[in-house]
């Protein structure tokens, strides 16, 4: 089945992009919590990012956050054969550590490896926020 719909996609690619129609001020989407919603278990994930194939379950979604020790379990090295995020949005911190239906992981909190350099001036808001002051 191909799923083609012009008009859908380009305002879905626009919507997501944060430049997209919306009466709602300030509306970002949240790749992490889309990710839970429709691909709890990393499935569609899995199936094209062959990288991240050993990672188990909705931690998927976010291999960054995992531990040194559960990264090196999947076979993934951040920054070597998985690239490291080029941004980490504020909005997505809830959803990390979360499975699908938002129960958090049995495990509890687990720290980053390494944690993602966040510049203070450089992150999702900067961007999409009224006011810019930098």
């Amino acid at each position: 089945k191909v799923d083609y719909d012009v008009c859908s996609n380009y305002g879905n690619w626009l919507y997501s992009a944060g430049i997209g129609n919306d009466p709602r001020e300030n509306r970002k989407f949240n790749m992490i919590k889309q990710g839970l919603d429709y691909d709890g278990n990393g499935d569609y994930v899995r199936l094209w990012v062959p990288e991240l194939q050993g990672i188990k379950g909705a931690d998927i979604h976010t291999p960054w956050a995992l531990s040194s020790a559960a990264l090196s379990q999947a076979g993934v090295t951040l920054g070597e054969t998985y690239p490291w995020p080029v941004v980490t949005a504020p909005e997505w911190s809830r959803h990390i550590h979360q499975r699908p239906g938002g129960s958090p992981h049995p495990r509890g909190r687990r720290g980053p490896a390494q944690a993602p350099v966040q510049h203070k001036d450089r992150g999702i808001d900067f961007y999409f926020s009224r006011k810019k002051d930098a």
